[in-house]
């Protein structure tokens, strides 16, 4: 019996996906950014407004990863489906950086540990414990990689220096808090160096038409 290639069985998947796509789905659905809180691109990712056109969804990043942080996206996210992404929360980014070595076309760029910019943590301290000083929790600063940088402790509470944050999600993924109603935990990582939501040219002028 014939050896599966998974690589040609993911391109296979994802090309029956993308055929699958509703012609009828939302603007917004297609053509929106699908990163949100916990919910990033990988190490050296370009601007959101590019990565789209730059991925050609090989799937070499996923198939990389020895800690399987990074999945693809389904069809359901429309011009996203089969990009990389990855939700610290389930599993964060250990910054092994094996996925920048191998994407062919940039999408990725070839940054360091230091230079990694999925996003920033931002502590809640009306859930953080150690802000609320109910208890002394060093959870969030004793997993950081970048300890003393990215995350210090002032007077027993966590501070985030954005600097030297590199939005890996290893204090999220670590956080003990859970929120109510799924809403992440006491300290998230926000995607703040991706751009906001905007419609292509073409689909504005369309809808422009349509009135």
């Amino acid at each position: 019996m014939a050896e599966i290639n998974p690589r040609r069985a993911f391109l296979k998947g994802m090309l029956v996906s993308l055929s699958l796509l509703p012609a009828t789905a939302s603007a917004r659905q297609r053509y929106s950014t699908p990163l949100t809180t916990n919910r990033l691109r990988p190490p050296g990712a370009v601007s959101e407004e590019h990565f789209v056109g730059n991925c050609i969804r090989c799937g070499r990043c996923v198939e990389v990863c020895p800690y399987r942080c990074i999945r693809p996206l389904d069809l359901r996210a429309g011009v996203n489906a089969g990009t990389p992404m990855i939700d610290v929360e389930q599993i964060p980014c250990y910054l092994c950086m094996k996925c920048v070595d191998v994407c062919p076309t940039g999408a990725l760029r070839k940054v360091s540990q230091e230079q990694t910019r999925m996003g920033v943590a931002v502590v809640d301290i009306y859930s953080c414990v150690s802000w609320q000083e109910k208890i002394l929790c060093r959870t969030c600063y004793s997993v950081c990689p970048f300890m003393d940088r990215a995350i210090k402790l002032e007077q027993f509470k966590p501070v985030i220096d954005e600097r030297f944050c590199t939005g890996c999600g290893l204090c999220t993924h670590a956080c003990p808090i859970s929120q109510e109603a799924g809403s992440g935990k006491a300290i998230n990582i926000e995607p703040i160096y991706a751009r906001t939501f905007a419609l292509p040219e073409t689909e504005v002028s369309a809808r422009t038409g349509d009135i």
